[in-house]
């Protein structure tokens, strides 16, 4: 056979066969939407996440972010205030967390430094210990986003579709 026509031919035979099959992206176990309801743990705070595969870590809404020692060790103090998507109420916490460690972001503005620090968040059935980046998303859409990092222990993301699953995770699972 012609090398050229052999080489079209495979991918579109391929292809054929896995269109034929009736599976679809969307069909594939625990896909998720682009935009899904999830949860702040332990608060049981429910907003909005962006899944975003253009980021590789996650990024949580906080504001008055402080530094300082405990123990010998450094720790973050920050504010999350957030309006509960399921309560329509505004939901203030403070936290105290380890600095995990410093993320250097570069964009058109500048760079800046964020500490990044370890959360429980609950997406579907899910509670994940994630690392998220500390940042006044205020002025964002979402508060809470979710990257590479995340959507590794997730799994499939499919972009034409949101809110697929309501977060079902137990004060227990915290």
């Amino acid at each position: 056979m012609h090398y050229l026509l052999k080489k079209a031919l495979i991918p579109a035979v391929a292809l054929a066969a896995i269109a034929g099959s009736g599976l679809s992206h969307a069909d594939a176990p625990n896909s998720l939407g682009w935009l899904e309801e999830g949860v702040i743990m332990p608060e049981d705070v429910t907003v909005k996440f962006k899944l975003d595969s253009g980021a590789l870590t996650s990024s949580m809404h906080a504001q008055h972010i402080e530094r300082f020692e405990k123990d010998g060790e450094d720790w973050v103090r920050f504010q999350v205030e957030l309006e509960d998507i399921k309560t329509e109420q505004t939901v203030a916490s403070t936290f105290e967390r380890p600095l995990e460690r410093n993320l250097k972001v570069r964009g058109a503005g500048g760079s800046e430094e964020r500490p990044v620090v370890k959360m429980e968040v609950c997406v579907g059935e899910e509670v994940l210990n994630q690392e998220f980046s500390l940042r006044d998303r205020s002025n964002m859409h979402y508060p809470v986003l979710l990257g590479r990092r995340t959507l590794d222990e997730l799994g499939m993301v499919d972009t034409s579709r949101t809110f697929t699953t309501k977060p079902a995770c137990s004060a227990s699972q915290a």
